[in-house]
């Protein structure tokens, strides 16, 4: 089979996933990279927390988790997982203590920004050129050499994505569906919190119509302070009157039923616990989307095109930085194949990632479905009309 040439990928978008493949391709002997970054500046500072199978050493440890372990099993071939187990255990110490210390805990965004960025600067040699400032479709095609490989890191909004299909609609290669419209609520507590299904549900019981939905490993500890982050579900009509980010005090002025809920649940939480809010309410409202790319690779010009991270798959109910870090290791081990031809290459990653979107539209559906189950706690006909029973 004909080796696919050493040419240079260009990887655009500078963002965790695109930090991390141009780290694990830096290693990759005569591997050539050009990372493309609007700014240096990482400023988003929210929390993550990565996923323990991104280590995990067997099969059996990366199925362990509750909701997703059995997708896993039943969507992926043992030999294709055991591939994929080979090429994280082949990463560099130097990356594979970073990965370690972030899936211990929370960690802020920007803090793996920074520490994957000044890897790439610290191990130093000639294999990624940084470039910066903005970059468009026809800046980056008109960089591309014979050989050279595209991979799009752009996110959510993706600058590839739509390209890859022909044709006017503007989404034409974005398969999207509205789960629904929602408040993300963040706020600082005074002490310790966690927060289950029962809590969820106890604290909600005197809300009838707005309820305030926090994630379950989304707490994160700073000393004696928590930082909450959870959903209230809204109508469109209502998304439609909101700003895009506001604060409790304005939620309060102009929706003031939404807001009596979110104080009924704190309320309860300080009574609890004793504690106190440590500033205001930090809200934003978006529309939950699950999406994913029809088509994840293509050709645009005579270069071939990789869609990752966020440009090829979403969820709104959990990261998907996890998701995108794991496909990454999965392109960069393909790619460093030279007994893989590109076509092969881009074949092969198509097949895996459309896998992957059906493990995120079935672990989305569930939580959603988990969700509503929930809000119909107390009802029996509203519950009953959301089981499907045989």
């Amino acid at each position: 089979m004909r080796q696919h040439p050493i040419g240079r990928v260009h990887v655009v978008g500078a963002g965790p996933i695109g930090l991390f493949l141009a780290a694990l391709l830096q290693t990759v002997p005569g591997q050539r990279v050009r990372l493309y970054e609007k700014r240096r500046e990482y400023s988003r500072t929210r929390m993550v927390s990565l996923a323990p199978y991104l280590l995990a050493p067997s099969i059996d440890s990366y199925q362990a988790d509750e909701f997703d372990g059995q997708n896993v099993a039943a969507i992926f071939e043992p030999e294709e997982l055991e591939t994929r187990l080979a090429y994280r255990r082949a990463i560099e110490p130097d990356l594979r203590a970073l990965l370690e210390a972030w899936t211990q805990g929370f960690v802020p965004l920007n803090t793996i920004e920074r520490a994957l960025s000044e890897l790439i600067d610290q191990r130093g040699g000639t294999a990624v050129e940084r470039v910066d400032g903005a970059l468009d479709v026809d800046g980056a095609l008109a960089a591309l050499e014979p050989g050279d490989v595209l991979v799009d890191c752009t996110g959510t909004r993706s600058l590839f994505r739509d390209q890859l299909v022909p044709g006017d609609d503007p989404q034409r290669n974005t398969l999207r569906f509205r789960m629904e419209h929602a408040l993300v609520v963040t706020f600082l507590y005074s002490q310790h919190y966690e927060c289950n299904e029962f809590c969820k549900y106890y604290k909600n019981a005197e809300n009838p119509e707005y309820k305030f939905i926090p994630a379950v490993h989304r707490t994160y500890y700073d000393g004696d302070v928590s930082h909450v982050t959870g959903i209230v579900t809204i109508t469109e009509d209502e998304f439609g009157q909101m700003p895009s980010t506001f604060d409790g005090a304005w939620l309060r002025e102009h929706f003031p039923r939404i807001a009596e809920s979110m104080d009924r649940f704190i309320d309860k939480v300080i009574a609890e616990t004793h504690g106190e809010l440590v500033g205001d309410l930090d809200i934003t409202r978006i529309p939950l989307d699950v999406y994913r790319a029809r088509h994840a690779t293509g050709t645009l010009g005579d270069a071939p095109v990789f869609l990752l991270g966020d440009s090829a798959i979403g969820s709104p109910y959990f990261q998907s930085i996890s998701l995108g870090l794991e496909c990454a290791f999965f392109l960069a081990g393909h790619l460093a194949n030279r007994a893989m031809s590109v076509p092969e290459v881009a074949d092969r990653y198509e097949a895996f990632m459309y896998r992957q979107w059906l493990r995120v539209y079935m672990r989305t559906q569930l939580i959603k479905h988990n969700k509503d189950l929930l809000a119909s706690v107390g009802d029996t006909m509203d519950l009953l009309s959301h089981l499907h029973v045989y």
